[in-house]
């Protein structure tokens, strides 16, 4: 078994996390963060100063699962396993050849 997979299309368990985060809309990702942030400065305000500092430190976690969300809705590995894109590729000189 190789460590060095060429055929570039996704494992099992990528398609599934792709599957079902699909599913999510992208701003919630971005509500979880505002509400980490809003939630961080209300601690601060009520001096506990260490647990603000963890929940405000959520936000961008949040912010890079919604980009990674969005970045799945777009590009997901369905996209490249489908047989036909509609876009020729370089090495594709006469696809529409018989068209």
């Amino acid at each position: 078994m190789s460590l060095i997979n060429n055929d570039r299309t996704e494992g099992t368990v990528a398609k599934a996390i792709e599957k079902q985060t699909a599913k999510l809309p992208s701003d919630i990702f971005l509500w979880a963060a505002l509400g980490s942030m809003a939630t961080s400065a209300t601690l601060k305000c009520f001096g506990k100063d260490k647990t603000a500092l963890f929940v405000g430190q959520w936000a961008a976690p949040f912010l890079l699962l919604g980009i990674y969300n969005k970045i799945v809705k777009v590009e997901g590995s369905d996209k490249q396993d489908s047989p036909f894109t509609g876009y020729a590729e370089p090495d594709d000189e006469n696809i529409f050849a018989d068209a």
